[in-house]
């Protein structure tokens, strides 16, 4: 065990600590993450041109149904993906498993620019997020298992900001792309064949990347308990034989509690910003509209953008504030502002300029600092043979559940009587989030458990 107290920030600055492998390992992990932020927006951005091509007149006339299948079949193949891909990472390997994420997303990216059905179209989106789902867990598990303690907050911090980044640059190319038209109409084929690129990407993690010896090393001495509070509870365990990890979660009682606290938290997390960021645009078009803007529809685009700037900034900060705060403070704070700056933007901003302005403070609560607790804080809660089942388990589940959430936007938006009285009524979910991390022990400053 590695359990107890470390000396954080001993050396003074704390990256003194690293070397390259450490720096290799970000690297691989970040560029990963960067491909599932940039595929997740793509498919946001190019919804409406993409639906166009692939529907047949009578379900044109139903787009919204379309629309959110495509997106919610997305997010049920990467919650499934990212479960199943998070367990196998606990028998086969970070390593492994990081490599078939990536090299399989982008191959399955590449070909949804072939759709040319919207049952084709699901279906390829479907395996995409299958494949991309296991590719975080794994990154994740892979740095907080050889990172120095001292600096591990800020490398998953950093790791975690390759979503944000990964998402302004889809932003980004498809405002060039709309602009340019390249193949007209048909020119969000382009999007997904540059999100084949990653397939190159799986060389650099072959030649580059160490499997991590922690993981390894706790698999050879079979110690197959899930947290440090008490050894295994089953027969099987105690025999040394290995338990099913997604059961370990739930056999000891230690670890069942942890399991399903973050897991509440996770579904806060992802239902609040599901009911943020995805009407954020819509709502943003409205009150350019309502102003009488020359080109309403662009300032979709321009809050989007801003919004996930602020969430960029979030990532790069938080490792330094929560290991500053401690990582109950920091979640309770978290879903504080998530709430206060929900109140704001959906209450209180009445033109477009105000929410250029409230957008990226927005965004550093709800889309970072709601997000980025998850790369940090649960991988110190277990150990090494079940911390990639527990990350992918917390990180996915949730969205096993909100997988609904896009294809019942339409009803839910009418049902409350309108996007921001949604959005205000969903976003009150975080309130649950400011108590519950006082339920989970504190783990700033102590050794990753064994």
């Amino acid at each position: 065990m590695e359990q107890g107290q470390v000396a954080v920030g001993a050396r003074g600055r704390w990256y003194d600590g690293l070397t390259s492998m450490h720096w290799r390992v970000l690297r691989a992990s970040f560029l990963g993450w960067i491909f599932d932020g940039y595929e997740a927006l793509v498919l946001v951005v190019v919804l409406g041109p993409m639906l166009h091509s692939v529907l047949t007149p009578a379900q044109a006339a139903s787009p919204t149904i379309y629309a959110g299948l495509v997106i919610g079949i997305t997010l049920l193949g990467w919650g499934i993906g990212g479960l199943v891909g998070g367990i196998l990472a606990d028998y086969v390997g970070r390593k492994r498993m990081m490599l078939w994420s990536v090299l399989l997303y982008a191959l399955f990216s590449g070909f949804t620019a072939l759709s040319d059905t919207v049952w084709t179209l699901c279906a390829l989106r479907f395996l995409t997020g299958l494949a991309m789902g296991s590719e975080w867990s794994t990154g994740i598990a892979l740095l907080s298992e050889t990172w120095p303690e001292e600096a591990r907050a800020k490398g998953a911090g950093f790791l975690q900001s390759g979503f944000g980044w990964g998402t302004l640059t889809a932003a980004v190319v498809w405002y060039a792309m709309s602009t340019l038209h390249p193949l007209g109409a048909e020119s969000w084929r382009l999007m997904f064949v540059l999100g084949a690129v990653p397939a190159l990407f799986v060389l650099y993690i072959r030649r580059n990347v160490n499997e991590s010896e922690k993981w390894q090393r706790a698999v050879r001495e079979k110690r197959w308990n899930a947290t440090t509070a008490q050894p295994a509870a089953s027969a099987a365990a105690r025999d040394g034989k290995r338990p099913f990890t997604l059961a370990q979660l739930f056999i000891e009682r230690e670890a069942a509690r942890r399991t399903v606290i973050l897991l509440v938290l996770s579904i806060v997390t992802t239902v609040g910003w599901w009911a943020i960021s995805s009407w954020l645009p819509t709502y943003t078009v409205a009150i350019a509209k309502a102003e009488g803007m020359a080109d309403p529809l662009s300032w979709g685009s321009k809050v989007s953008i801003v919004y996930t700037v602020g969430a960029i900034a979030a990532y790069l900060v938080a490792g330094f504030i929560i290991d500053a705060i401690g990582r109950k403070t920091f979640l309770s704070l978290s879903f504080a502002g998530a709430l206060v700056t929900t109140v704001i933007t959906y209450k209180l901003t009445a033109s477009v300029g105000a929410m250029m302005v409230v957008a990226p403070i927005n965004g550093f609560f709800t889309l970072g600092c709601a997000y980025v607790w998850m790369a940090i804080y649960p991988c110190e809660l277990f150990t090494s043979t079940v911390r990639s089942t527990a990350i992918s388990f917390v990180f996915n589940a949730a969205r096993l559940i909100a997988w609904i959430f896009p294809i019942i936007a339409g009803s839910m938006i009418k049902s409350f009587g309108g996007v921001p009285q949604a959005a205000l009524a969903l976003g009150s979910v975080y309130a649950l989030g400011i108590v519950l991390p006082w339920f989970l022990p504190e783990t700033r400053g102590q050794g990753m458990p064994d």
